[in-house]
């Protein structure tokens, strides 16, 4: 390892302390999507930017969803690196169900508890300061170096790093990406699966609950629907054989960083039932409801194939319609490039573990560097806490994933080679 290399390390382990409080605070923002009021959470990364003099600006769709970019322009012409994060977090629930504040930040038998810390206050933290320890060895470096902090991932708005895409593209798409989303150290994406989110409206003439022969109910209609949907995960998914070879190969690895039966998650289709609205009282026949399905469509099929199938099954209910609420193609890079062998390498010398090239279950803002033909490369903490009651990540897995993001993005930008998308 150079020695600059290792001055990174070193100010990281210096930091331990300043780093741990950073993500303990950050996740006392209360920044849940929705609603998406992350302006309290926004403040906090700027004030923390503003101590350390490094420029920044604010870049609103919406007021309560900001987006903060900050680039640094290094001495010597070359590539452009984005490191990207978002603020906002999935909603808490029930706040009875969590033994530690879901607000509180709270430290506890090395654990970093609170709505956020793994999906992705880590990997954000992780990202603003990599570019901060960067800034300081502007004078060894090459190229461009992007923070771009954003809002509205949790439900795949327009707001956040789709609004800074189509609004300011020469800040943001770059010539890669790295992104701290969960993903488990003994793994790193390269692609993810796509998304079909629909919403199903029934309506029915309701009535008496006694008098079931009147009028069907539309609660039962909708659960029908959804019910049939979930046959949809025995869709056949034609895989190309590089593709076939290189995730079958990571099976084992797979299901350990996410779960058992992640893998088979990665490559089939999958219904999820998000919402049941519907009823007025216990003794009516329900005259409406919505069921909102998400559905996850995995590399090989089209978002269109698997709509064309869920209309069909629609189609059978004349009390039914369908109302598109957002869909995204499935994404991938090719991987085999550049800064997927530094993050690798750099997670092999820090934990010992070479992490597997893999095909994430879940959907990130990664998917819009990749769509553009830009390298997006994911890797963060643990996913198997994320979105439940405690969620949390290990210290030590916290500042595994700081050091690896901040030595990571400079091999990439102290390297004079071209970007290979």
């Amino acid at each position: 390892m150079n020695d600059l290399k290792q001055q990174l390390l070193d100010w990281i382990e210096q930091d331990r302390d300043v780093l741990i409080s950073f993500l303990r605070d950050f996740l006392r923002c209360k920044s849940a999507n929705p609603p998406g009021d992350t302006t309290g959470a926004a403040r906090f990364v700027q004030a923390f930017l503003e101590a350390r003099g490094l420029p920044f600006k604010v870049v609103t769709a919406h007021p309560k969803m900001p987006n903060i970019l900050a680039t640094a322009a290094f001495p010597e012409a070359g590539r452009h690196l984005v490191l990207n994060g978002h603020m906002d977090v999935f909603p808490v629930g029930t706040k009875r169900q969590w033994n530690h504040d879901p607000w509180g930040g709270e430290l506890a038998d090395g654990r970093i508890y609170g709505r956020g810390a793994v999906d992705m206050k880590c990997g954000t933290t992780a990202a603003i300061f990599a570019y901060t320890y960067l800034n300081r060895l502007k004078e060894h470096l090459r190229g461009r170096l992007t923070l771009a902090v954003v809002s509205d991932e949790k439900i795949m708005g327009e707001r956040g790093a789709a609004y800074l895409m189509k609004h300011h593209p020469d800040e943001v798409q770059g010539d890669c990406c790295l992104i701290g989303e969960p993903s488990g150290l003994m793994t790193m994406a390269f692609g993810e699966k796509g998304r079909l989110w629909l919403k199903v409206k029934v309506a029915a003439p309701g009535g008496d609950g006694g008098y079931v022969h009147a009028s069907r109910s539309a609660i039962a209609i909708g659960l029908a629907i959804a019910a049939e949907s979930m046959q949809l995960a025995r869709l056949a998914v034609p895989e190309p054989a590089w593709l076939k070879s290189m995730l079958h190969d990571a099976m084992e690895t797979v299901d350990r960083a996410y779960g058992s039966g992640a893998f088979q998650t990665s490559r089939s289709v999958t219904v999820n039932i998000g919402k049941v609205r519907g009823g007025l009282a216990v003794g009516m026949l329900a005259s409406s409801c919505e069921v909102e399905l998400d559905l996850r469509i995995p590399i090989g099929l089209s978002s269109e194939d698997v709509r064309s199938k869920l209309a069909a099954i629609i189609g059978r209910y004349p009390e039914a319609s369908c109302q598109l609420l957002g869909r995204d193609e499935a994404s991938w890079c090719q991987p085999d490039a550049e800064m997927y062998d530094y993050v690798r390498e750099n997670a092999e010398r820090i934990t010992g573990i070479r992490p597997a090239k893999v095909v994430s279950p879940g959907r990130t803002d990664a998917r819009l560097w990749r769509m553009r033909n830009v390298p997006a490369v994911v890797y963060g903490p643990s996913p198997i806490s994320m979105g439940k009651p405690d969620e949390h990540v290990t210290v030590n897995e916290f500042m595994t994933v700081v050091k690896v993001h901040a030595l990571s993005a400079y091999d990439y930008l102290a390297q004079a080679g071209q970007a290979a998308c």
